[in-house]
């Protein structure tokens, strides 16, 4: 679910003009999964401009404030939302711990850096959400913590099926600041996609798997 219409067209805006999204239905990239896709996201990018990483910051840090309330800690998902997370923890005033995908195999083995206590609330911030499985396996290793995850709150989503079926799966809620549908919405608009790429881009993402086969 998004967090506001204007604010998903807003920052779908500025991940164009940046290129956080770029969208190549002509010349597919390749993800690490091995997927062919027209679509790739880095959002990383955002940390390299100060008036955008700020906004993105204030939009997520409001949200959080007013949909949760203050929680005891933001926590971030490695490496991607490091960044970001810790600018919403600074905006909220409030402690930042990050999760790493697995546990580390030398000095104190941690998979959770930073200080939380067992019973405290965080609210987990992702830079991108595809399938959700390593957003997700944050999540999890919270829980194992015996922290309390109130939600997550993302960036971006590809909005696949598989997504919302994995989030529901492990009873977390997830909120984006915008999403795919408003990607294209904005690209159209604005003449950054012709009608025909609008068309591939549309048939990719209701089934990535089979555009892939073919």
């Amino acid at each position: 679910m998004i967090i506001d219409k204007f604010a998903a067209r807003q920052a779908a805006k500025v991940l164009l003009q940046i290129n956080a999204i770029k969208l190549q239905p002509n010349d597919p990239f390749t993800w690490a999964s091995g997927w062919k896709s027209p679509i790739y996201c880095d959002n990383r990018i955002i940390l390299s401009f100060p008036p955008i990483r700020n906004y993105i910051r204030e939009e997520i840090g409001k949200f959080i404030e007013q949909h949760y309330g203050k929680p005891d800690a933001i926590a971030g998902v490695a490496t991607g939302a490091i960044g970001i997370g810790m600018l919403v923890a600074e905006y909220l005033g409030l402690p930042f711990i990050y999760v790493r995908p697995e546990a580390k195999g030398h000095g104190r083995q941690n998979q959770i850096e930073g200080f939380i206590e067992s019973g405290q609330n965080v609210v987990v911030v992702e830079d991108l959400i595809s399938t959700g499985k390593s957003s997700l396996n944050a999540v999890r290793a919270l829980k194992n913590a015996n922290v309390n995850v109130k939600g997550m709150v993302a960036i971006f989503t590809y909005g696949f099926d598989i997504a919302k079926e994995n989030f529901e799966n492990e009873n977390t809620q997830l909120h984006t600041l915008s999403n795919y549908e408003n990607l294209l919405v904005e690209a159209a608009e604005t003449n950054y996609i012709t009608e025909e790429q609008l068309q591939t881009l549309s048939n990719w993402n209701a089934n990535p798997s089979e555009w892939n086969a073919n």
